[in-house]
């Protein structure tokens, strides 16, 4: 990608020097696992959308929805962050795209009538509060309804690349702009009608969660739309995105976890699935090319 450093803080919010509670990281708490263990139990984490290595400490599982009351653990914000120079590069690269990604939403508001409040994105290590309950790093990045914040521990990048087989910045960014996604559902009313209907038709609980989750690709292939006119990708790019999307599949996790492909276990779609409808973002940058409810 094409971009540079700098740009606005206002919206980041810098928690990597915080205690990570109780998980410890990968394999944390009372049980220890070897690297294979590990890598399963992070593909079931990522799959289901809920912390497994919380399951074998004996501890519940912690799920991404919005809860009560969550008040914040650890140490202050501001405590000192230990960080290397490869980690400096990568905070200013998210910096670009919380900033780009945003600035995107905001015009595509304004254009159609619509206000967009700005989303705060968080950075953390090994296990985070938030509105949304404790949450480990094996879940993966997520956004929270409940206090409107983009959540995400930069190592997920490098699982992203070594384990699931999708480097590049660009991959990277799919991540980010997925994840805002989810902000956009919440102010255009989409997240809570899903769980609304969720409650009403629990049976339909997983494919509805799917087609949430497609819509997020779909309006993370908007904003590459906007990238791309504006000269931010290079040759190869989009590719890195669709082999990101096609990489978190709920059937290739499902294959390396070495479990058998359960469609109906599905929570955000299959790879074939994801890679469509970022492509229906991507080619021609429309709001309107992204209604997964409806199937159009």
């Amino acid at each position: 990608m094409r971009w540079t450093p700098g740009g606005s803080d206002e919206n980041l919010e810098d928690r990597r020097g915080e205690s990570g509670g109780s998980g410890g990281g990968l394999g944390g708490g009372g049980l220890k696992l070897g690297l294979g263990g590990t890598v399963v139990v992070l593909l079931l984490s990522l799959v289901f959308h809920k912390d497994f290595f919380s399951i074998l400490d004996g501890g519940a599982a912690s799920d991404p929805v919005p809860s009560s009351a969550s008040p914040l653990a650890g140490a202050p914000r501001g405590a000192p962050v230990q960080s290397s120079a490869s980690e400096d590069s990568l905070v200013q690269f998210v910096r670009f795209l919380l900033n780009d990604t945003q600035d995107t939403w905001r015009q595509t508001f304004a254009a159609s009538g619509k206000t967009y409040r700005d989303a705060k994105l968080v950075l953390f290590r090994d296990g985070i509060q938030s509105a949304c309950g404790f949450t480990e790093s094996a879940t993966g990045p997520f956004y929270c309804p409940g206090d409107e914040k983009v959540y995400i521990d930069l190592g997920f990048y490098y699982e992203l690349k070594t384990r699931f087989g999708a480097p590049g910045d660009f991959a990277q960014a799919y991540v980010l702009a997925h994840e805002f996604g989810h902000h956009v559902q919440k102010l255009l009313g989409t997240e809570a009608a899903m769980r609304r209907a969720q409650q009403q038709h629990p049976e339909q609980q997983n494919a509805l969660s799917v087609k949430m989750e497609l819509q997020a690709d779909c309006y993370a292939g908007v904003w590459a739309f906007s990238a791309q006119k504006r000269n931010h990708l290079d040759p190869g790019d989009v590719e890195e995105g669709l082999a990101a999307a096609s990489s978190v599949g709920d059937d290739r996790l499902q294959r390396m976890a070495h479990r058998s492909v359960n469609p109906e276990s599905f929570t955000h779609g299959s790879s074939a699935q994801r890679v469509e409808w970022f492509k229906r973002g991507f080619a021609q940058g429309a709001v309107s090319n992204c209604d997964t409810f409806n199937g159009q």
